[in-house]
Order: C-alpha cells, then structure tokens, then sequence
C-alpha cells in the first residue's frame, strides 16, 4: 500500500529511521519490495531525475504500481529525490507520488529559499510533502558532482530560518556525509553535534534525511575487485552506530544508494566470471533481486524499522 511519506515519518521519529532505496529498473523494485515483506518494515522507493531519463518516468511509476499489487502487505512511499524544478512539476503533474525533493542547495540562501517556497506552495495544494536540502553534500548526486571543498556543512540557525520561510515538510542535512563510494578521507566520522544543534532549533517532531549514508561495505569493494573491478581501496561508508544515534536525534529517513550500486556490480561481476559461457541477463538479475531483498532487511534491522509493519498499519489506519 502506497502512503504518504510525511505520514511514515510522524511514527517513527525519533524512535527509528526508514530507509529511502534509489531504483531505476525492475530488479531494485522488486529486491526492495521482498526486503521490506521480509523484514516486516516500511520503505521509501525514491527515484532521481537520471533514473527517470534513463527508464521513464511512466515506465517507473508503472512498475512501482505493478510491485504494490504483487505485494500489497508493502507499506511504501514513492518519493522524487534530487529534483530539479522541472522534474518537480512533471512529478506534481503525473499526481503519482506522495512526496518530492526540491533540491536548490547548490544556490546562494535566498535562491534556495525562493525556489524551495515556490515548489512548496504548489506541492501542499496537490497533498505532496516536500523535502529540501540546505547545506551541500559533496559526491555525485542526482543533480551533479560536487567536490570537497564545495561541500558545506549546514548552519544550525540558518536551518531553522529555512524551515520557517519555505514551509518544508522535512531537511535534508550536511554533517559530513557524501554521495558516492569515497565518502570520507582519514577517519570517517558525522558531525553529530551539528545535528544535535539543528534539531534543537527545529519545531518537535520536525523529520531529518540523511542523504549518502551507504556503508559502502569493505567485502562488497574486495569481491568486486577480485572479479576484475578496480575500485580503490579507500571506498568507505558510514558507520552504524552513527546512523543509529542520528536516529535518535531527529533523522527520521536515510537514503540507500551506493549500496545497491555495489551489490549489483558484485553479482554481475562474479557471475559472469564464474560463468563465463553465460549471456542471459536474468539469471544474474534474479540473484541480484534476492540480494538486495537481504540488503533491505539488514538495513532494516540496523536501522530499527523491521517488524514495524504492524505498527504503522494500525497507526495509519491501513
């Protein structure tokens, strides 16, 4: 059953974060579909404006609609990640998710704001929440690449100030994550002070993302590399334990991206290594989806959102 983010967010905050998966064919749908039956969790199936180009945004939408009727126990949100204006109205347009990411925290404050408020007023006269960033987080997003010394980190007073003027239903934040494999040089480590500081500032209750905090897992990185890959050594993600404790401080949906990248390099790559006579795609595609299920229940568990299903039904009245 598809609901709206925001309603998602208001039972778990402060008690568990659920896990937002980037999708863009049929095997990550449905992987992510199995993972939450299995794990008894909700998700948030989120697409970014480059999955769109390169399947369709009817295509994604038919596929998500198709994956709810094969597993209607689901509780899931479809939400638009990293978007642009432009991508912003054709999801508003296409009436299909509960829930979009205006993305302008490449611009100076005041254009971030005027863009946010814009996308706000008319999202909150269709239902659909939405999601801002302010701060940069650097790596590859869905927009463009944004190198270290562009990122910033994001202000806490500044952070209450957007709230107050955009009317956004919840924050993206930069405390030192970063999109991509490479996330961090030396000691990987998230400013959590800074979070503690911006969800003191913000009203009770009010929803925190995490954008690229993958754990980009050192086994995934040296089995891709012993089946030919040549990623570098240095590929690490967050820790746990940070993302349990960002938890409990206001961040109440952390995006899984990288992750599913890696999981879908490693199978293919040994596959087709151990394989070599092999061409149809679907065997190695049908391994991935049972990946990626297991992918979803461990982030799951780890994140405290399995066995909630339950729970949010009654507390959705679904």
């Amino acid at each position: 059953m598809r609901v709206a983010a925001q309603d998602l967010f208001k039972v778990a905050y402060a008690r568990y974060a659920i896990g937002a998966y980037n999708v863009q064919n049929m095997e990550q749908i449905l992987g992510v579909f199995r993972g939450s039956l299995e794990a008894q969790a909700p998700v948030i199936l989120a697409v970014v404006p480059h999955a769109r180009a390169y399947a369709g945004g009817e295509m994604l939408e038919a596929m998500l609609q198709a994956a709810e009727k094969m597993y209607p126990e689901v509780v899931y949100a479809a939400h638009l990640d990293h978007g642009d204006e432009d991508t912003c109205w054709e999801c508003l347009a296409s009436g299909f998710y509960g829930s979009i990411m205006v993305d302008a925290s490449h611009l100076p404050f005041e254009q971030n704001v005027a863009i946010t408020r814009q996308v706000v007023e008319r999202a909150h006269r269709q239902g659909v929440s939405v999601e801002a960033e302010l701060g940069v987080v650097a790596g590859l997003e869905g927009r463009s690449d944004i190198n270290e010394p562009q990122a910033m980190l994001t202000d806490p007073d500044q952070a209450a100030e957007f709230v107050r003027l955009t009317g956004c239903d919840s924050l993206a934040v930069a405390i030192g994550t970063s999109h991509g494999a490479y996330k961090f040089k030396g000691q990987p480590a998230l400013h959590l002070d800074r979070l503690a500081e911006i969800q003191r500032r913000l009203p009770p209750g009010f929803p925190l993302v995490l954008h690229g905090a993958s754990s980009v897992p050192r086994e995934e990185v040296e089995r891709i590399n012993a089946a030919g890959g040549r990623m570098n050594a240095s590929a690490r993600g967050v820790a746990m334990d940070d993302l349990r404790r960002a938890c409990q401080l206001g961040v109440t949906k952390i995006n899984v991206h990288t992750d599913a990248l890696l999981l879908w390099t490693r199978v293919h790559r040994e596959f087709f290594r151990d394989q070599p006579d092999a061409y149809d795609f679907r065997h190695p595609g049908s391994l991935y989806v049972g990946e990626l299920a297991r992918l979803v229940v461990n982030k799951s568990q780890q994140l405290g959102s399995a066995n909630r299903l339950a729970e949010v039904r009654a507390a959705l009245g679904c």
